[in-house]
Formats: C-alpha cells, sequence, structure tokens
C-alpha cells in the first residue's frame, strides 16, 4: 500500500498546472498571516489545478520613516486582526521592539527563493511564525539566519544571497508587477489560465473560500475535482506548525471540536501545544 504524500498529492500535483495564480503580499501583514487557513485548504482541495507566485509589495516607504509611523495603532491594527481571524500575531512588538526595516524581510525571502519556489514558501512561513508568533525581530540578520535554518535552506548560499545585486533585482521587480498591475492594496490575488489572450482576474482583499474556488472554476475550461483533506495526523506531519483555525477551516470543523482532537493527540505525545496570544497552535512532534 502506497504511503499518503501531502506533498506530491495535495500541494503540488503535477508540474504542469492549468492556472497560475499571482498572490501580492507583504510578508508582515497580519491580514496576509490570516490567509494562511484559506490557502492551506485551497492548495490541498484544488493544489493539482494551480500554483501560487508570491509577489512583495506593501507599502515600504511609509514603514521606513520611523517618526511618522503611529505604533500604538500598528499594535492595534494586529490585535484586532488575530482577534478575528484566529490567526495569533502579538502587536506589542510595534511597541516594545519596533522593526526598524521592514524591507529586509522581503529581500530575504527573495534570497530564499533563489533556492527554489518551495523553499521561498518554507522560508515566508517560517518568518511569519517567528514574527507573529515569536515576537522576535525579523529585520536582524542573525535572526533571520535562524529562519533560514529552520526552512532547511542552504545558509552559506543565503546568507551570500541576502547581499547579492540578484536578489535586489527581485525585489524590485516584484515592486514593478506590484506597479504594473496596479495592485493597491494587499492581500491581492491575480488569476491567469494558459490562454495568454485572455486578461487575469484580480480580487483584492479577503473573501469567503467559495469566491476563490469559483474564479478557479472560471479560469479551468473543466470543473475542478475536490481532493478530500489527508488524515489529521498527515497533515499535521507535513506543516509541522499550525493554528487550530487552519486545521478547523481544512476540515471544516468548529474550533472547539479541533481543540478536542488536539488534546487526544497531545495525551499520545503527537503534539504539543505552543502558546499563543489569540487561539493556538500545534507543534507536530516526532515518532
Amino acid at each position: 500500500m502506497n504511503e499518503y504524500s501531502l506533498s506530491t498529492h495535495h500541494c503540488f500535483g503535477s508540474d504542469k498546472k492549468p492556472v497560475e495564480i499571482y498572490l501580492f503580499i507583504d510578508p508582515i501583514s497580519p491580514e496576509c498571516w490570516a490567509l494562511e487557513p484559506m490557502l492551506k485548504k485551497l492548495k490541498i482541495e484544488y493544489g493539482r489545478y494551480f500554483s501560487i507566485k508570491y509577489v512583495l509589495s506593501g507599502n515600504l516607504a511609509t514603514l521606513n520613516l520611523r517618526k511618522k509611523i503611529n505604533y500604538g495603532s500598528l499594535a492595534d491594527s494586529w490585535r484586532k486582526t488575530a482577534s478575528r481571524s484566529g490567526m495569533s500575531c502579538d502587536g506589542t512588538l510595534w511597541l516594545e521592539n519596533p522593526l526598524s526595516s521592514p524591507y529586509i524581510a522581503s529581500i530575504a525571502i527573495k534570497a530564499a527563493e533563489l533556492q527554489g519556489r518551495k523553499a521561498g514558501y518554507r522560508f515566508l512561513r517560517k518568518l511569519q511564525e517567528a514574527l507573529f508568533l515569536g515576537n522576535r525581530n525579523i529585520t536582524d540578520l542573525e535572526v533571520l539566519k535562524d529562519i533560514g535554518a529552520t526552512a532547511g535552506l542552504d545558509l552559506e548560499e543565503f546568507m551570500i544571497d541576502l547581499h547579492s545585486d540578484s536578489t535586489a533585482k527581485a525585489f524590485q521587480c516584484d515592486l514593478k508587477i506590484t506597479a504594473e498591475m496596479e495592485v493597491q492594496e494587499i492581500p491581492t490575488f491575480v488569476f491567469f489560465n494558459e490562454n495568454i489572450e485572455e486578461e487575469g482576474i484580480k480580487i483584492t482583499g479577503a473573501y469567503p473560500y467559495t469566491i476563490y474556488v469559483q474564479i478557479l472554476e472560471e479560469m479551468l475550461s473543466e470543473t475542478p475535482r475536490q481532493t478530500t483533506p489527508p488524515p489529521l495526523e498527515t497533515f499535521l506531519k507535513y506543516f509541522r506548525l499550525v493554528a487550530s483555525k487552519e486545521i478547523a477551516v481544512v476540515y471544516d470543523m468548529p474550533v472547539a471540536q479541533v481543540e478536542r482532537e488536539m488534546k487526544k493527540l497531545m495525551l499520545k505525545h503527537k503534539v504539543e501545544k505552543i502558546p499563543a496570544k489569540y487561539g493556538a497552535f500545534w507543534k507536530y512532534i516526532e515518532g
């Protein structure tokens, strides 16, 4: 009997995919972090039909003018997003240890992407975990190096690329695409299909899951077949650290039921609970 493989069967599917989604994000935006549950569900259920290209944007000019930033307002915005979305982010970072040069995080993601799109995504997720859960200063080089190690990057290559012209140009390219596609807000999705004559479909902000599925159906010449999520333990083993909210969305469970299921796994020493200011996160424990 073949082992159930989440990476090949669910998230990545075949190499050639009929739809490409450009996802415009700012890595330090809690609104982009709040997309994670929906993105996991979309990748698992319909990942065979699309690939995602992350395009880094955001209001960098404002973020880098320290004197003009209202840190209290930023902290409050993070708190509200966390409370509403169930994806914890601790806004006290902006009051206790504000990020001095947020663009460095974007440069680091582009450096990680030079080791492959999947490596770039792993690094992005680990960077978001370090920022939103760990309250870590992701503009610090040692912190970025530590995140790179956690994401399984070639660290020597990563640290060289962090300061290379090619990485800076890749980031500038993202900003150029953002301007050319007239993306004014993040997150923004742009869906493209294989017909280069057709324009992409742009959707700004977060919408109910069914809207993204509907757009995917419009872009395909067939009705996409939904894939059933894997067993919960397989999901946890693959993603390593997930929020109760992510499990709830992927498996269509109330959060209270998720908590009960995770407590059973905790008693079996399969997971450990990670303290979070809002909601709960669960880390898979290797047997």
